[in-house]
């Protein structure tokens, strides 16, 4: 059966070639970071918040899922893999695998609980399932409950490239992000893809033209859970510990603001969101806790001013002024 078509599907996205496009020119910057004086562990954060975003972005932008509770795949990654890297001492890249595994596991396991509802019930069922899983990890001998799994030793990767080495690790973590990236992009703009975002729009009709719609939307949430532990697992590389923090719900709000405040349903908005908020947390640290605060309004403005986030807006005025 070929791939659903429906006039409903918004037709305002970028064309192939101008995404092709902006893609080269973000990998032109992000590649030349470490020679401008950039803070480097400023830039590796990001990188991994903004895959994460994307992640998000799949689930809830292009298959109409919202989920509250995408930081336990973040924590849950980063504890498997601190965990083989500290104490099974593995090489860096099995313990990514590792971590992949384990939050691919546990996206199985609740998603097949969740998927069952939609809307609201949905969102409120994975708040509840990371709550779950986060108390667990506060009970666990193994992810040493609040104090977390620290200094955790980066290693090297295949054996050759020194982990430890800014540069080397950056450009690790710039190459996970960027085939993560790439397979979320190749997702969205394949069959599976446009079925999804045709489940979004209408999602009897999918049904009535044949699709098993809830084996598509738990494929799109096991994906998008494996591509956030992805993104939990590279993060230990430049934090170098695991903690509760990256499981708590405060972790899921940021990642659906990451994502509102670039532009939810967007190829590049969930990346120009995470850095937006990494670097608020980064250079209003010294306001302490009216960090959050500054964030909400922030929040609160891009409601009321661009709903479609800034990338959403941008594309927007650019499509009017053609």
């Amino acid at each position: 059966m070929s791939a659903l078509t429906d006039d409903s599907i918004p037709t305002a996205r970028r064309s192939y070639s101008d995404e092709m496009v902006a893609f080269v020119l973000m990998t032109a910057l992000l590649v030349v970071v470490p020679f401008t004086g950039v803070y480097p562990f400023f830039v590796m954060q990001g990188l991994c918040f903004a895959l994460l975003a994307c992640a998000f972005n799949l689930l809830v932008g292009y298959g109409g899922l919202l989920s509250f509770g995408h930081a336990m795949f973040l924590g849950t990654a980063g504890y498997f893999t601190a965990h083989a890297l500290k104490v099974w001492g593995v090489s860096p890249e099995l313990g990514i695998i590792v971590g992949i595994l384990g939050a691919a596991g546990l996206a199985v396991i609740t998603g097949l609980i969740a998927i069952r509802r939609l809307g609201i019930y949905f969102a409120m069922i994975t708040l509840a399932l990371s709550q779950l899983v986060y108390f667990i990890y506060l009970q666990t001998p193994f992810t040493h409950g609040e104090d977390g799994i620290q200094g955790i030793p980066q290693g090297k990767m295949f054996g050759i490239f020194d982990l430890s080495q800014p540069t080397t690790l950056y450009y690790v973590i710039l190459i996970g992000f960027l085939l993560g990236f790439l397979l979320i992009y190749r997702a969205i703009n394949s069959p599976f893809g446009e079925v999804l975002k045709s489940i979004r729009e209408n999602e009897q009709r999918a049904i009535s033209l044949g699709y098993k719609t809830d084996q598509y939307k738990l494929l799109a949430y096991i994906l998008s859970g494996t591509l956030a532990g992805f993104a939990g697992s590279l993060k230990v590389f430049v934090a170098q510990n695991a903690s509760l923090t990256d499981v708590h719900w405060t972790m899921s709000g940021e990642i659906v603001l990451m994502t509102l405040v670039g532009g939810l349903g967007t190829v590049f908005g969930p990346v120009v969101g995470a850095f937006v908020i990494i670097a608020m947390q980064q250079y209003l640290a010294g306001f302490g806790q009216w960090v959050t605060v500054i964030q909400g309004l922030v929040f609160v403005v891009c409601v009321l001013t661009f709903r479609r986030g800034i990338i959403g807006e941008l594309a927007h005025y650019f499509r009017r002024s053609l």
